[in-house]
């Protein structure tokens, strides 16, 4: 006997094959203070675990490799992951090298800088802890990681 799939089983079916292919392309989440949020660097459990392999917390990932050129916590990285707010601008490259110009390292460059209006690192700034978009607000969104593929 054929067994015939019901609508509801497939939009069952096929809904959960778009949430398998989305959890796949999830990318490196957002750099976040919030624990609880699933996207945020900071939840062990989420974008921050060590297991993730698109986690900035992987050391053995590309994006928390001390090795790979796409690290954020390589010190010597030209490809690191660049950071966007909600509204799409541009907040600086997610990286330890302090001789980036985009790096958020870099103490006088434009992202870096804490007397920059567009440096995370400006508390009166776009590091505002009461904004929404702050990657410092534990009860915030954070910022947006991109990766180069």
């Amino acid at each position: 006997m054929k067994r015939l799939q019901t609508p509801l089983a497939m939009g069952f079916s096929m809904a959960l094959a778009a949430a398998i292919q989305a959890s796949d392309a999830q990318g490196p989440g957002k750099l976040s203070a919030n624990p609880y949020a699933p996207e945020s660097t900071s939840n062990p459990f989420g974008a921050g675990s060590p297991y993730r392999s698109d986690s900035i917390n992987n050391s053995f990932g590309r994006y928390g490799s001390p090795y790979s050129n796409q690290s954020a916590t390589n010190p010597h990285a030209t490809n690191a992951p660049k950071l966007y707010d909600s509204q799409g601008n541009y907040r600086g490259r997610l990286s330890n090298n302090p001789h980036d110009p985009d790096s958020i390292s870099n103490p006088m460059g434009r992202y870096g800088n804490p007397m920059s209006p567009d440096s995370i690192n400006n508390p009166y700034g776009a590091g505002n802890p009461y904004s929404s978009d702050s990657p410092t607000n534990p009860f915030g969104r954070g910022l947006r990681i991109v990766g180069d593929e």
